[in-house]
């Protein structure tokens, strides 16, 4: 299952967690608490990086997947786990943050047509760049974010042209790239995997997906037990169809 690399630095990775590179050290993850992100932590973990989990708190309607980051990355054994808060509430303009209906019921189709209103405007972007600057404190060169461009909502930020345009970014923002010559890497194993690949790939790596939330929109459980997934928007639409295609149960409970 390994892809194509793309951009002069992404690094796709082998089914076996071997890096084409090579190297140990730290590297910083992003952790949001879905399957995705979780399997990617797995993966840094498997290559032998010392995996720095970083999580934000960014206006989200629902706090419950700060919860699942929480969970996954101690279950993960990454070295650190941070939350840091940055509001892109107060900028609004997404169903995840704002008072916009989540898009439900949607066909295949319509998923994979044009930027859904759960976009959150530039988030991928501004994620990145604070675990840029953790990256520089740390003294790492390796980013790890679990972004696909093939089971994906249209977000524009979760293409492989955008992470090759934010390595060079990279390069040219920080001490470590213009005065130590630094190459910042990004690294995006999902990137050509299908929802059911992904899931495949988290069995092989030992990741408990019902650790994880992937649902945009939530239902509160009755008597304050773990929410459920709504079972009917683009991210349970995509999860469950991922698990159905390789043949396995999906451990978190859904309302639907």
């Amino acid at each position: 299952m390994k892809g194509r690399p793309f951009g002069a630095g992404i690094v796709n990775q082998s089914p076996q967690g071997e890096s084409n590179r090579g190297s140990k050290g730290p590297a910083v993850c992003l952790v949001s608490g879905g399957m995705d992100s979780a399997v990617v932590l797995a993966e840094a973990v498997a290559q032998g990086f010392d995996a720095y989990a970083l999580s934000f708190r960014y206006g989200q309607r629902h706090s419950v997947e700060l919860e699942a980051a929480a969970r996954v990355a101690e279950a993960l054994g990454a070295r650190d786990h941070r939350t840091v808060t940055v509001d892109l509430s107060t900028l609004g303009g997404s169903a995840l943050t704002d008072d916009i209906d989540v898009p439900k019921d949607r066909s295949d189709e319509a998923i994979g047509h044009g930027v859904p209103s759960t976009y959150v405007p530039a988030r991928n972007t501004i994620f990145l760049s604070v675990a840029l600057g953790w990256a520089e404190v740390l003294g790492a060169t390796d980013l790890f974010v679990g972004v696909n461009a093939v089971d994906y909502s249209g977000y524009p930020d979760c293409r492989p042209e955008f992470l090759a345009a934010f390595e060079r970014l990279a390069g040219l923002a920080t001490a470590a790239g213009t005065e130590g010559g630094d190459s910042f890497i990004v690294h995006a194993p999902l990137m050509e995997l299908s929802k059911a690949q992904i899931t495949l790939r988290a069995v092989e790596l030992g990741v408990d997906l019902g650790l994880t939330h992937t649902c945009y929109d939530p239902v509160p459980a009755e008597g304050g037990g773990k929410a459920l997934a709504c079972g009917r928007c683009d991210a349970c639409h995509l999860r469950l169809a991922g698990f159905r295609e390789a043949g396995l149960p999906d451990p978190v409970p859904y309302a639907v």
